[in-house]
């Protein structure tokens, strides 16, 4: 296996990378209260040292009360400025790259005291509807929208502040900007509401109040994905004509990369072509695109469902699926690759992958990481 073009620097924008491997952002709970402590940089840094190109973090709170349900997920704002600080520090020491994923949960967020911090804050939604598709709260006002729209601008404003190399938006896997995407969350009947292409307008003024906050040549890169967390079979666009039409708003209000949530990379986004989610969305907008969905584990993402279908099997050969991965980024079918799990487990990943050490890669499994930090 050929992994040079793989290993080879790739420059969007003014984001330059010493490679196509990234770091998938993967929620620890591991920074007590909020504030990332020198575990947390330690724990990045491994990666960078190890040649992940880029490292995307774990999702982070916006300041916004309902924005997260746990203290162990890092903040953005106030103390947790100060610990991601020292997180940049020592993944430039190591001579990575680092950007944030920000984030808001939004009706993913439940009610009750268990949901920390402020058990007394509502969760937050288009329409106030779950991803399960129940009524929870009363839909978001349009000033509840220009604060939260605000509080993105100010964490992006945050990150450039403190030295991160861009920004990831997480409006992927059913969380709020997602939750504006999806029909089933968002049935309003104003500007934020409407068809596929009304319904990015959320998503489209966050976009472009970040891009505001951080100036033209600030990289900022969007998470999204067709899926949702336990609706693994729902589709913002059923073909690429209406993924054109999507995307098409999003690139205009300055998105520089997407980053293509699959859950395995391998598969076709749409009948009648071998491309994935990411391939499409590269053809159809020609901007950078990161793919991402199962890299180098032997058992690939499957839900219940799919796991007791007879023609399903979870088993993967991670040799025979890492050459084909090769073959796809020298077809230039995307850009960047995001590994997850994977590297969760092994901070050597992508010194094994550039080596050619297969064998030697750890195994994902949860229990293996219950013993990590």
């Amino acid at each position: 296996m050929n992994t040079q073009l793989l290993f080879s620097s790739f420059q969007a924008g003014n984001l330059a990378l010493p490679n196509r491997i990234v770091m998938a952002p993967m929620t620890r709970n591991f920074s007590p209260q909020g504030i990332p402590g020198p575990d947390v940089a330690e724990y990045y840094r491994r990666r960078a040292e190890n040649s992940v190109g880029l490292i995307i973090t774990e999702g982070t709170a916006i300041n916004h009360p309902a924005a997260v349900e746990s203290t162990g997920i890092p903040n953005f704002y106030g103390d947790g400025l100060k610990g991601w600080a020292k997180v940049v520090e020592e993944v430039h020491a190591a001579g990575g790259k680092i950007i944030p994923q920000l984030w808001h949960v939004g009706t993913a967020r439940k009610i009750g005291a268990a949901n920390q911090p402020n058990p007394e804050a509502l969760p937050v939604g288009p329409s106030g509807i779950s991803p399960a598709g129940e009524k929870v709260v009363e839909p978001l006002s349009e000033p509840e929208i220009a604060d939260i729209i605000a509080a993105f601008a100010q964490a992006a404003a945050d990150a450039k502040r403190v030295g991160f190399d861009g920004i990831e938006l997480h409006g992927a896997h059913g969380y709020l900007i997602d939750q504006f995407f999806w029909a089933k969350t968002n049935q309003r009947t104003d500007q934020y509401g409407g068809d596929l292409v009304q319904r990015t307008r959320f998503a489209v003024e966050v976009i472009e109040a970040c891009r505001r906050a951080v100036g033209p040549d600030f990289p900022i890169v969007l998470r999204f994905s067709q899926w949702k967390m336990y609706h693994y079979d729902e589709k913002l666009a059923h073909t690429p004509e209406e993924l054109e039409q999507f995307l098409a708003p999003l690139v205009k209000a300055g998105v520089d990369v997407f980053h293509c949530s699959s859950r395995r990379f391998w598969e076709p986004e749409f009948a009648e072509s071998d491309l994935n989610l990411a391939a499409w969305t590269k053809k159809l907008t020609g901007k950078p695109v990161i793919t991402v969905g199962s890299v180098g584990l032997e058992k690939a993402f499957l839900s219940e469902r799919e796991h007791n279908h007879p023609q399903n099997d979870r088993s993967s050969n991670v040799q025979a699926r890492l050459e084909q991965l090769v073959e796809l980024v020298e077809r230039e079918e995307f850009d960047l690759v995001a590994v997850g799990r994977a590297l969760l487990v092994d901070p050597a990943f992508a010194v094994k992958l550039r080596d050619g050490r297969i064998e030697e890669m750890a195994p994902y499994s949860d229990e293996v990481l219950k013993t990590l930090n």
